[in-house]
């Protein structure tokens, strides 16, 4: 997926936040230690560094959840991260959204600490996240 393609779909999936633009995710893509997973219509995006990965960001289109995308996408970021190196997967997510917090759960990752406000979200008000990682076995 291009930059656009990839900003395009997070503008359609993260109704919650602000979404990345493209020239973020250009950035982002244009970093060596990036690691993209892509179907059409979902992606997973992050970054293996020495024994951890990061996930940045995961989208599915709304018109294309509840179809294992998702968790299509995520698999694949775990195997190629091992791949790489990672020991271990880490990611923040909003604390208001109930169900990625629910995907991440059932998918093995535990929360293990908060960040106060530290999403904006569109309408105003802030958020907190929450950090979840999980151990690659």
């Amino acid at each position: 997926m291009t930059a656009a393609e990839l900003a395009a779909l997070s503008a359609r999936a993260y109704r919650h936040m602000h979404p990345w633009c493209e020239a973020n995710f250009a950035e982002t893509l244009a970093q060596p230690a990036t690691l993209l997973v892509s179907v059409e219509g979902a992606f997973a995006l992050g970054r293996v560094i020495c024994d951890e990965a990061e996930i940045l960001a995961l989208a599915t289109d709304p018109a294309r959840q509840r179809a294992g995308r998702g968790a299509g996408v995520l698999a694949r970021f775990e195997i190629q991260a091992k791949t790489r190196g990672a020991a271990r997967v880490l990611l923040e997510v909003a604390a208001a959204n109930t169900p990625a917090r629910a995907f991440y759960a059932a998918r093995g990752y535990a929360e293990v600490a908060r960040r106060k406000n530290y999403y904006a979200k569109p309408g105003g008000g802030r958020d907190d996240a929450l950090l979840m990682t999980k151990a690659l076995a």
